[in-house]
């Protein structure tokens, strides 16, 4: 490389740090600085190149390279350390089961109608109840319907027991919960007051009032409770959350075998409902093709007897073409003799077996008159 000449500016060139492979002083250069580069030229392929400068001392140049090899050691230092970071967050956020004691963060809710009864969640129901005529059955039925619901939750966590080892856990959205164990409080029922014209109107409108009942549920301070959900562990803290992945969301009084229990039954009754819906299915499908199987049948064998008709009557017609009827045919088939005499109208006209062949009530088939009695008719 030759020096440049003095006082002239060249202008400089930017290098990534993770792309320098190599870096040193060389002792037989000791005012040569050299490293190599990871070019990435044209359809991304890698070029290794040698880059070399020639400072004025040796001590410049070994302090070039001491300098980029600390950089270059404490970049891969963090590096590995965010991603041991990144690593623990995706470790610790799965679901899990969480039992504890419920515990208040900050202030608790307090009952509207019972004394010293604090809790962390507060739901007050308003239920109508009614009775509603049913013009089908024609009963009155019972009918139940919800005018106002209001909840009220402060922000609490799951304390292990006060004689256990263990971390609190902070519940998040718990009324998210697809089960969530509130205790009733208190409940009372106000009957309504009904006048005659009152009473007389809703038999004719068909609706009978009864009463609204009250209702005031809580999830008291101090509940042993099993939550099952997705655990994060964010700035030092644990948090229990719904899943992300579409997983149902619980907080139960009941401990975690019970809500496997419950769990593993719904799962064998969906599986019964799954092998008789799939069992019905097959047998309603197999009567509809036995159906469609023997309406197929008895086409074909009408088809048949439809085709044997015509045959026979084809053959008939060339029967009588090439010989000639009789002069006292029957009118009927043409081919047999008058053998018999109807009365009371005394036509002559037909042969035995077509007489025989008439639908009841027989009729004469000349006059349409109804046949008392058949004389038969002796040729000589």
């Amino acid at each position: 490389m030759a020096p440049g000449e003095k006082g002239a500016r060249r202008p400089g060139h930017a290098y990534l740090l993770h792309r320098i492979t190599y870096c040193a002083a060389d002792r037989r250069h000791p005012k040569v600085f050299a490293w190599v580069y990871r070019h990435q030229v044209k359809n991304k392929a890698v070029v290794l190149r040698c880059h070399a400068v020639l400072v004025p001392k040796a001590a410049t140049a070994r302090a070039m390279a001491l300098l980029l090899f600390q950089t270059s050691a404490s970049a891969f230092n963090e590096f590995k350390r965010l991603k041991r970071q990144n690593d623990v967050r995706h470790v610790q956020q799965h679901a899990g089961c969480v039992a504890g004691v419920v515990r208040s963060v900050k202030d608790t809710l307090s009952s509207q109608f019972v004394e010293d009864c604090k809790g962390v969640v507060q739901r007050l129901t308003l239920q109508e109840h009614k009775m509603v005529w049913n013009r089908t059955t024609h009963l009155w039925n019972d009918y139940e319907k919800v005018i106002h619901q209001r909840t009220n939750t402060a922000p609490f966590e799951l304390a292990p027991p006060e004689d256990g080892a263990g971390v609190a856990v902070r519940v998040m959205k718990p009324l998210d919960a697809a089960e969530l164990s509130l205790e009733t409080v208190y409940e009372k029922f106000h009957p309504s007051v009904q006048s005659f014209t009152d009473v007389l109107g809703h038999y004719i409108s068909g609706e009978r009032p009864k009463g609204i009942q009250e209702t005031e549920q809580m999830l008291k301070v101090g509940t042993v409770l099993t939550g099952v959900g997705e655990l994060v562990l964010d700035s030092n803290t644990i948090r229990l959350q719904p899943p992300k992945q579409g997983l149902r969301y619980y907080l139960s009084s009941a401990d975690f075998d019970a809500l496997l229990q419950k769990q593993q039954a719904s799962v064998r009754l969906w599986k019964v409902l799954a092998v008789l819906s799939g069992f019905a299915t097959c047998a309603v499908l197999f009567f509809l093709l036995r159906k469609q199987y023997r309406h197929r049948r008895e086409r074909q064998r009408l088809e048949q007897l439809q085709e044997e008709f015509r045959r026979a009557q084809e053959q008939r017609l060339a029967r009588q073409e090439g010989a000639e009827a009789p002069k006292n045919a029957c009118v009927i088939c043409l081919s047999n003799a008058k053998a018999c005499v109807f009365l009371e109208c005394g036509h002559v006209c037909s042969c035995s077996e077509c007489y025989r062949a008439l639908q009841d009530p027989k009729a004469c088939p000349i006059c349409r008159q109804p046949i008392a009695r058949v004389v038969p008719l002796y040729n000589s």
